[in-house]
């Protein structure tokens, strides 16, 4: 009867902490929009963390956009963007759902997108859904180091115009910073790729740190423009690289390696 007792009050304390340690995704955005910064350590995240507010905006916006409404009409646009105004701070969490900083609604036929006016650390976190962040501009620092992104990842169009960190970070599926921008040095050292990694049209403008990378797959880099410092020491592409229009400093990426074997 004691041990009886004694294996109820253990499975009984289980629960109870990981009840704890799960938080929903909408407790967080209520917290957001009422203005509180965000801060979680070893927690579980539950239910889809939007970002955008997309059914909150589309409450205020018409019921449906009609698709060429843009034929001669520049000023009308279907892009709907979100400012959040606090810090967000993520260590050591899993995501369950999708993290969406964009949305393309296909019903409306808007796009949803949100810029992060404060400091973002998502550092040792697991991504298990989708985490979609293209067009974000991300105006303070920002750090995604140590975190494992399992599912689509995007940062297209996003720029980071402070400090920013991909180090030991991990890319499961498809990952591309096609037309991302950094304005700060950001170093991807110690991270891996496991599927293609897409460069193409980046612009580094204070240099890149790919030291110790394991591309597993394709590398496209195909017309990215790096200004300053260029640290591919240790770097591996498992299959092809492909270069074609890069500059390194004004030079050629073959160039740029006959001058390092130099």
């Amino acid at each position: 009867m004691k041990i009886k007792f004694t294996l109820l009050t253990i499975l009984f304390l289980s629960l109870s902490l990981t009840a704890q340690n799960k938080i929903d995704a909408s407790t967080i955005m209520e917290n957001i929009a009422n203005g509180k910064d965000i801060n979680y350590t070893n927690k579980t995240i539950v239910g889809t963390l939007d970002f955008t507010y997309m059914e909150e905006a589309l409450k205020k916006l018409p019921k449906r956009k009609k698709k060429n409404s843009w034929w001669g009409n520049g000023n009308y646009s279907n892009s709907i963007e979100k400012d959040i105004d606090v810090k967000i701070s993520f260590t050591n969490c899993v995501f369950r759902d999708d993290v969406l900083a964009y949305i393309p609604d296909e019903d409306s036929g808007y796009t949803f997108t949100a810029d992060f006016k404060e400091s973002v650390i998502f550092t040792n976190c697991n991504f298990e859904g989708k985490a979609m962040f293209k067009y974000s501009d991300f105006d303070s620092d920002s750090d995604f180091s140590g975190s494992i992104f399992s599912e689509d990842t995007t940062f297209k169009y996003a720029k980071f115009d402070r400090e920013i960190s991909f180090e030991n970070t991990k890319f499961v599926e498809v990952s591309t910073f096609k037309y991302s921008e950094f304005r700060r040095n950001v170093s991807f050292a110690g991270s891996v790729f496991e599927d293609s990694a897409i460069f193409k049209y980046t612009k580094f403008k204070d240099g890149v740190s790919f030291r110790n990378v394991n591309f597993e797959e394709d590398l496209n880099i195909k017309y990215m423009n790096v200004s300053g410092d260029f640290d591919i020491s240790n770097m591996n592409v498992g299959y092809d690289i492909d270069s074609k229009y890069t500059k390194i400093n004004g030079k050629s990426f073959s160039k740029y390696l006959l001058n390092v074997k130099n």
